[in-house]
């Protein structure tokens, strides 16, 4: 890296988020927010408000395919990644939030483009947004991705501007790329996964500076491969879940990355974890692996229950997410299908139709009842049989919102009550 690429970094080192401002505000905020959260009523397909398809397709690059979704913490925008090494950022109309009832955007016309986009040069491991983002304060507008054979980067999703860049070496002294990252949930330290590493970022000090712990113990016992995914327990008790390509899931401190504990079950690599929202459970889901896992770390011994998926032949990640209130996880596939499953009893709920193709991503809205998808494959022409380039339908290689039906307010008070219920009766059981 240059001696401009460094003077970049200290110009925008004072523009990092400074959680010292944001951390005293947002968890109140955030804390309100998941209490007022309606009811969604998965019994009502809900209608796509929002589609997009087109502007992922270009001359130079027909076979470009959508690879992950997420919201941003405040709900104003969500952000893709796709084949083609670009990152880019949709922000919600004002209006976007008004559920209109019957309305569908169409599928072969895109409903508007992009606010930002960003190429990383190569292709996209994995991004994160700021856990304490707010598009009205500038400062803690970012968030950090990882490609090959790049270091990580903090981008302004505002401008698109690299803020700076957090740096691991090898053992030859080139830059290695994490494969998986994750914020700490006080906002202040950057966990990125490597083969048997993981090292910390100190948000406030980018540039080669980091600590770095090894996943492996002396007498070669812990967790082995490719650190593949990582998420934080939501309720700040210091626990961090950590997947590997080694078909393991390990539960660590995230003070001093003590292993507690190393979980097996997996058919494949694992590519996706995230803890409930009481923090007790764990979900993780493999690469070829058609069930998404349910453990209770409390115990950390057996299953709890196996949700299904359609996801045997692809090595693709397939993203799932849990609303705001933590009832529901829903997760597509590659039958093109949503499916919704009930936490308390491990049960399917219902499921829609989102796209043609696998959907690779889903992601709930923090605070309305909306949700967004990613969906698409890489394809193959077969040889010499005259067709030089693809035809795909809108609903095909797409991104969409979807907006769903809530329940009344009498109707959300049962639910509660009665969930609060089930809840108790499955901690008595285990």
């Amino acid at each position: 890296m240059g001696e401009e690429e460094e003077q970049q970094e200290q110009q925008h080192l004072s523009n990092s988020p400074n959680p010292d401002t944001e951390i005293t505000e947002n968890p109140s905020h955030r804390r309100e927010v998941e209490y007022s959260w309606p009811a969604i009523r998965f019994d009502v397909p809900p209608q796509r408000t929002y589609h997009f398809s087109r502007q992922f397709r270009t001359p130079s690059n027909p076979n470009n395919f959508l690879k992950a979704v997420k919201w941003s913490p405040d709900g104003s925008c969500f952000l893709t990644s796709s084949e083609d090494n670009t990152l880019r950022v949709f922000a919600i109309p004002e209006s976007g939030n008004e559920y209109v009832n019957g309305y569908s955007a169409p599928a072969d016309e895109d409903s508007y483009a992009a606010s930002l986009v960003i190429n990383e040069g190569e292709s996209v491991y994995d991004y994160c947004w700021y856990p304490y983002m707010s598009a009205s304060d500038p400062v803690t507008c970012v968030f950090a991705s990882t490609a090959r054979d790049h270091p990580i980067h903090l981008w302004d999703a505002s401008s698109g501007q690299l803020r700076c860049t957090y740096r691991a070496y090898d053992a030859v002294d080139e830059i290695t790329a994490a494969f998986s990252i994750a914020f700490n949930p006080s906002g202040t330290k950057i966990f990125a996964g490597y083969n048997k590493l993981v090292r910390v970022f100190d948000l406030h000090r980018p540039g080669r500076d980091y600590n770095q712990y090894s996943t492996v113990q002396g007498n070669k016992e812990g967790q082995t491969g490719i650190m593949s995914a990582m998420a934080f327990s939501p309720t700040h008790n210091g626990m961090l879940a950590i997947g590997s390509y080694s078909k393991t899931t390990a539960i660590y401190r995230e003070d001093n990355m003590e292993l507690l504990y190393v979980l097996h079950g997996h058919e494949g690599g694992i590519t996706h974890v995230q803890f409930s929202k009481d923090g007790n459970y764990l979900y993780t889901g493999g690469r070829k692996d058609p069930y998404i896992l349910c453990w209770d770390i409390r115990k950390s011994v057996d299953v709890v229950y196996k949700l299904y998926r359609s996801a045997e032949h692809t090595n693709q990640r397939i993203l799932f997410d849990i609303e705001p209130l933590g009832r529901h996880l829903c997760t597509g596939g590659q039958d093109g299908f949503l499916h919704i499953y009930d936490l308390q009893t491990g049960q399917w709920v219902s499921g829609f139709q989102a796209a043609l193709d696998t959907v690779n991503g889903f992601s709930f809205h923090p605070f309305l009842p909306m949700a967004t998808t990613s969906s698409g494959h890489r394809r193959f022409l077969p040889p010499d049989d005259g067709i030089d380039e693809l035809h795909l339908s809108g609903h095909e290689n797409c991104a969409s919102v979807w907006s769903f039906s809530v329940a009344s307010m009498e109707e959300n008070v049962v639910e509660i009550n009665g969930n609060d219920h089930n809840s108790q009766n499955r901690l008595q059981n285990l």
